[in-house]
């Protein structure tokens, strides 16, 4: 079914719309990197979206003292003496987390947001606003950097459940009066959790959801007591706030310095998802809890570790564990293993929000994507995600088997994904902030170095394993550029042997169709030309129904649209009528509903008395058509496996009539 309906993002590089096979219709999305919601922050109070923020956007750092110090100091003990490799890497820890989380994301990046959204997708939305029609060269770079970020996110994405909760489930190992009898089962286990996990996400999470804020706080909570519980273990580790003893260690390791990094940045993976959640919770609940909760409570347990391991040097084998009294044991690895459940959770709804949102902004082909409230819209599931990240996990359980290897292959894709944050923002401060190339330069220039200096450490993982998630991002990339580029040549071929509008309104003036009562709706992107659909109807049937609705569907550069903003009429003559449908790059097109605007507006019909015509191509692959025959193939794999348009714009399945014809790429 050619997508005839609707356009992508409003921009000269993406697709100009859903004018793609098997798709009479536009697409759809949900939150940033984040998850996706229709609905923002009003009408909540401030300590209840402080509190959701907590479990929702922190979960996936709050699960990093698990592992995080363990691994720095794995590679630090047979480079320096004990004393300067844990001041150095605690104090490296803390001022990563304060350079990264609190001056990048949380005081400057979450200034730049697309109507209080954050996130990659919506930060490369707003940066193409910026740029307007300034340079097509500039635009489809912007573009690019979208994707790219687009899919690193899905390669952290289907690490985190995996590390996260094989990290808590390891506890089991040093449980009291187990001994090590539980070893062998500690990998089956948590694919049991996993799989458990993914099972539950169809029936929604909304009612978890209730329970994740104060769950994880009470986490950080945990994390920061056990901290405390530990400083008197050697207080001389308050030395490592000062950022010396960090620059220090570096020098004098050298390259073992500089592998370390990789394992620092453990500490701030889930950063990310301060900025993508942002339209969810709002700005200010988001950076209250970081202050406030998170980071202190952080901070403190990651210096109550590196205490602990100044006192006792045996300890850095697995500080976090070494940490917890017999007396407590239990109870932390029972809130440890909830904790990476919920962060993993929070990673999940993530991937299912950030298809949404790139099937919206013409990235991906039409994805199955249901519902999970009647109540709240950004509760959503989508199952082929759901499948494959569940596939993808379970591989990585079994063949990395513990989280020390998985953190071979972590992290990479996070600094990927900030590093196309940090380019995204430039032309965002420079052209919507309007600062100066000085200042511009002031705040990032420092920020791209950081990003490399990390990106680089982290690419010393490539072969423990950190060449999964950049395959993995490759692939996907992959997809995006073939979806574009071949709906790209399909509209423009479409747009080249379609007849204009106007010209065919002559047409019918010389020789009138018979006429058919009721009204008929052609779905079309390019509402100045005639759609497939209609002039194959008039070719085969040889008639014109009373009343002829043009219908585009389009998706805007801001996340959301006015309700007032939502249908545009417009009257060609007394038989036709163009309806202009707008979408939000966060929102789920649904006709039924537009049209029922349309009535409000006087576009008077009966939608059970209404035909929806579609058009239906059969794309046959040329190797004159712009692209390689295997991008081809692959294009035409991906428009036959697309969801339903019927489906997707919800229209009522016995009012559709599809028409086809055959077209090469």
């Amino acid at each position: 079914m050619a997508s005839e309906a609707s356009s992508a993002a409003g921009n000269d590089c993406a697709p100009a719309s859903t004018d793609i096979p098997q798709q009479d219709g536009a697409a759809q999305n949900g939150g940033g990197n984040g998850h996706g919601n229709d609905h923002g922050p009003k009408g909540h109070g401030f300590f209840a979206l402080a509190l959701g923020s907590i479990g929702v956007v922190f979960g996936d750092i709050g699960t990093s003292p698990l592992y995080a110090l363990r691994e720095a100091l794995s590679h630090a003990r047979s480079s320096a003496s004990t004393e300067h490799a844990v001041l150095g890497v605690v104090s490296l820890v803390l001022w990563t987390m304060t350079l990264f989380v609190t001056i990048k994301y949380v005081i400057f990046f979450m200034r730049a947001d697309n109507k209080g959204e954050g996130g990659t997708l919506a930060l490369m939305a707003l940066a193409q606003k910026a740029l307007g029609n300034t340079g097509r060269k500039r635009s489809v770079a912007i573009f690019f950097l979208g994707v790219v970020g687009a899919a690193l996110f899905y390669g952290d994405g289907i690490i985190t459940p995996a590390i996260s909760v094989l990290s808590a489930v390891e506890g089991l190992k040093d449980a009291p009066g187990l001994g090590h009898s539980l070893s062998p089962y500690i990998v089956p286990i948590s694919a049991g959790i996993l799989i458990l996990l993914f099972a539950v996400q169809s029936r929604g999470t909304h009612k978890m959801a209730s329970l994740f804020g104060p769950i994880t706080a009470a986490w950080f909570l945990i994390l920061g007591a056990l901290g405390v519980l530990h400083l008197t273990d050697d207080p001389s580790i308050f030395r490592a706030f000062n950022p010396w003893y960090g620059i220090r260690f570096l020098f004098e390791n050298g390259f073992i310095g500089f592998v370390i990094l990789g394992s620092v940045f453990l500490v701030v993976t889930g950063a990310e998802a301060l900025y993508a959640d942002m339209g969810h919770f709002g700005k200010r609940p988001i950076q209250a809890s970081w202050l406030c909760l998170v980071f202190p409570c952080l901070a403190l347990n990651y210096l109550g570790q590196g205490a602990m391991v100044l006192d006792n040097p045996a300890a850095g084998r697995n500080p976090f564990w070494e940490m917890v009294p017999e007396f407590a044991y239990w109870p932390v690895l029972i809130m440890a293993t909830i904790a990476t459940v919920i962060a993993s959770q929070a990673v999940i709804t993530g991937a299912f929000s950030m298809t949404q949102q790139a099937v919206q902004l013409g990235l991906l082909p039409r994805i199955e994507i249901k519902r999970t409230s009647e109540t709240q819209a950004g509760q959503i599931f989508v199952p082929a995600v759901n499948q494959f990240l569940l596939i993808g996990v379970l591989v990585l359980l079994f063949m990395f088997q513990s989280s020390h290897k998985l953190a071979s292959a972590y992290g990479i894709a996070v600094t990927g994904a900030m590093f196309v944050d940090t380019l995204l923002a430039y032309v965002v401060i420079r052209r919507v902030w309007k600062w100066s190339l000085w200042q511009t330069g002031l705040l990032l220039i420092p920020l791209v170095a950081l990003d490399l200096v990390f990106i680089a450490s982290n690419m010393l993982k490539i072969p423990d394993g950190a060449w999964l998630p950049l395959v993995f991002g490759a692939v996907l990339v992959l997809i995006m550029w073939t979806w574009t580029r071949g709906a790209g040549i399909l509209t423009a071929k479409t747009r080249r042997d379609s007849v204009p509008l106007v010209d065919l309104m002559e047409i019918l003036r010389a020789r009138a169709p018979h006429r058919a009562p009721g009204t008929a709706i052609f779905l079309t992107s390019d509402p100045e030309m005639t759609p497939v659909a209609l002039m194959h109807n008039l070719k085969h049937n040889k008639v014109l129904h009373e009343r002829n609705v043009i219908l585009t569907v389009r998706t805007t550069e801001t996340p959301r649209v006015n309700e007032e903003d939502r249908v545009k009429i417009e009257k060609v003559n007394d038989d036709f009528k163009k309806v202009i449908v707008n979408y939000g790059f966060m929102e789920s097109p649904n006709i039924p509903k537009a049209l029922a605007v349309c009535r409000k507006q006087g576009l008077k019909f009966d939608i059970m008395a209404t035909s929806f015509f579609l058009g239906r191509r059969s794309i046959v692959p040329s190797a004159n058509s712009g692209m390689p025959l295997w991008q081809d193939r692959l294009f035409i794999y991906l428009m036959k496996n697309a969801a339903n348009p019927t489906d997707f714009f919800k229209i009522p399945p016995g009012r559709v009539v599809e028409l086809g014809a055959q077209v090469t790429v």
